[in-house]
């Protein structure tokens, strides 16, 4: 008899989770989620949102990048298949990039190496037009 995996099943928690990350835009940690749910009469604990987080990056439901912090912050992007990420490390707007220069080096340097089944993860940090316009005055 085959069950479903105890990380895949649908719970309150993960629809609430998911339905979070559809509307939010840009990453947010596991805390930030946690708080807002919270503060939107969600009953859910963080260890719940940490683990449904990691659960729905595995599955590739969202992505995932590092805080400067170090911390990991997750969103339900758009675009489908692999891409790359422009956070503003100001007010975290983030932008989907794709990036054919860096998968043609990626797979050049591979060849290169020996190296076959590689992956990648590129994510560019910086300041978005309006944060940098602001930091300037």
């Amino acid at each position: 008899m085959m069950t479903e995996h105890p990380q895949r099943r649908t719970t309150r928690q993960r629809t609430a989770i998911g339905e979070f990350l559809a509307h939010a835009g840009d990453f947010r940690t596991a805390q930030q989620i946690h708080e807002q749910l919270r503060m939107g009469g969600d009953r859910v604990g963080l260890a719940t949102v940490y683990r449904t987080l990691q659960s729905m990056a595995e599955g590739g439901e969202v992505d995932t990048v590092r805080t400067a912090d170090g911390e990991s912050a997750y969103r339900r992007c758009t675009t489908s298949g692999h891409h790359h990420h422009l956070v503003c490390r100001s007010c975290g707007r983030t932008e989907e990039i794709m990036a054919k220069a860096v998968e043609a080096w990626a797979a050049t340097i591979a060849a290169q190496h020996g190296f076959t089944d590689v992956t990648h993860d590129v994510e560019l940090y910086g300041l978005c037009a309006r944060c940098g316009a602001t930091s300037t005055r």
